[in-house]
């Protein structure tokens, strides 16, 4: 699988082997390292911030625990929210590392956003995280924030895989699902021999064996065929019984093609959800949004995608045409 970076994605890639030359893989770090190796290079992502306003707020998490969560509200908002879901391989970033996206979501969608803080691997493997993210839906769901409207749940990368694997979980105790979930360039399963595996194994950015650490710090391989730890493995009445779905994939990405054959499970099964490649980015682009104009498209998309799934404003068709 051969891809080119655009110009604008190009110019990025270049700064960032500037900036972070001689820095280790982080991955290979005493998880704390890592995370905060992770924190330092994501707080130049996370500058010039949109305005709008800001709740801290505490929630019992998914062992009773006290979690964080910040709600993000535009000035001028409808009614409905969406729980974000940060991405970082079940192991890294938190809500600071996704302050800008958040918001950034927020103001594409219209809505109220919620983010919380879960717990991390390896100190907390699956299902702790898994559990945090429920217990944040069910606070939303269940009116703790009284917001009222759709409600949907978004997620990037291992963020994308929660909000899968919560909307599986859920559906299976028979509780109310979100009315859709949008899922950026997510990890959907744990096999390391596809397409976009091999051609993009070693980057840039995001790499196979970097990717086989997250696994390994988040479940063993003997729990990777639950679709609760890898979403792909759901079975096709699993996968019918979801909400109406919004999948992207970016096009330089070792996850490409697990968002590509996720996509083309639901598609095979009369679903009608929605999919955009991003040609040319890597993964993790839309953290960029300061200086790449995929991001700011990317998000500008996923509020259009949000208004399509959960208020039927426009036909999928339609969608396609204005996107």
């Amino acid at each position: 699988m051969m891809a080119r970076p655009t110009a604008e994605m190009q110019a990025v890639l270049d700064r960032l082997a500037v900036e972070d030359a001689g820095l280790p893989d982080p991955t290979t770090l005493a998880p704390a390292a890592g995370r905060a190796q992770a924190a330092r290079a994501n707080r130049r992502w996370n500058r010039d911030l949109p305005e709008l306003a800001v709740e801290i707020v505490t929630i019992p998490g998914g062992a009773g625990q006290d979690m964080v969560c910040r709600l993000y509200r535009p000035e001028s908002c409808g009614p409905g929210a969406v729980l974000h879901l940060h991405g970082g391989g079940f192991a890294f970033c938190d809500l600071d590392t996704h302050e800008r996206a958040s918001r950034l979501l927020a103001l594409s969608c219209g809505v109220p956003v919620l983010a919380c803080d879960y717990r991390l691997a390896p100190e907390h493997p699956y299902p702790a995280g898994l559990d945090d993210c429920r217990a944040a839906w069910r606070a939303l769901r269940d009116g703790r924030f009284d917001l009222g409207g759709p409600l949907a749940v978004a997620g990037d990368s291992a963020g994308a895989n929660l909000a899968v694997a919560l909307m599986l979980a859920e559906a299976a105790e028979h509780h109310p699902l979100p009315d859709a979930g949008l899922l950026f360039y997510g990890v959907f399963g744990a096999d390391f021999s596809t397409p976009s595996y091999l051609g993009f194994a070693n980057g840039p950015g995001l790499t196979r064996n970097k990717m086989i650490r997250y696994w390994d710090w988040y479940a063993p391989p003997d729990l990777r065929r639950s679709p609760l730890v890898a979403p792909i493995e759901a079975t096709d009445e699993q996968l019918l019984g979801l909400p109406p779905l919004y999948v992207t994939a970016a096009g330089i990405d070792p996850l490409r093609s697990e968002a590509e054959a996720f996509h083309a499970r639901l598609t095979a099964l009369g679903r009608g959800d929605l999919f955009r490649l991003h040609e040319g980015v890597v993964h993790g682009f839309m953290q960029m949004s300061l200086v790449l104009e995929e991001a700011r498209t990317a998000f500008a998309e996923a509020g259009n995608a949000f208004r399509t799934l959960t208020r039927k404003r426009t036909t999928k068709e339609e969608w396609e045409e204005n996107r």
